[in-house]
This record gives structure tokens, sequence and C-alpha cells, in this order.
């Protein structure tokens, strides 16, 4: 048998705190899929010509993800730079998706 215990119970302090990225600082995702159209050397110059920051090492792996395992995200941030960013990787003949 449990005592009864009366009064306020005190609320735990936070230990950690867990970010999904749903933030202020995310609130668009584009993602490229797999089209079998374009060569590896096309996908990784488009992205370097296209996404802030990107190098070509990074547009390799992106590419090589798309390539085996069907889309990759390749951008994640506002949702006017993810908006250009889809828009400028789509006309140069990408299958894209921009996720808000």
């Amino acid at each position: 048998m449990y005592p009864i215990v009366c009064g306020t119970v005190k609320t735990p302090e936070t230990l950690e705190t867990t970010d999904i990225g749903t933030g202020n600082a995310f609130e668009a995702e584009v993602v490229v899929f797999n089209c079998d159209c374009h060569t590896y050397q096309q996908v990784v110059d488009l992205f370097c010509l296209v996404i802030p920051g990107m190098t070509p090492e990074k547009a390799f792996e992106l590419a090589w993800q798309i390539d085996h395992q069907g889309s990759a995200t390749v951008f994640q941030g506002d949702i006017k730079n993810a908006d250009i960013i889809g828009k400028k990787l789509a006309a140069g003949g990408l299958r894209i998706e921009v996720r808000y």
C-alpha cells in the first residue's frame, strides 16, 4: 500500500531538450528525386551552382544518395530560399519537391 501525500508536486527541472528541426531555423526543405537522366557530374555542378555553401564532395555524396536511395534532402532552411533553390534545380531538369 502506498502512502497518500498531500500538497503540491514540484515540477522536475528539464535536463535535456530535443530539437526535431521544426523551429524557427527550419521552415522548408528541398528534396531531389532520382530520374536517371543526369550524370553525377551534372548533378554535382548544379548543386554547387545553386545551393549556398555546397562543396563538390558534399554534392557528390548527395548525388550518390539520390542514385542509390531514390531521393535526398539537399537543403533545409527558410521558405523563400527553399523555393528559389527548388525552382533553380527544377529549371536544371531535376525532379524536386519543396516540403513545408
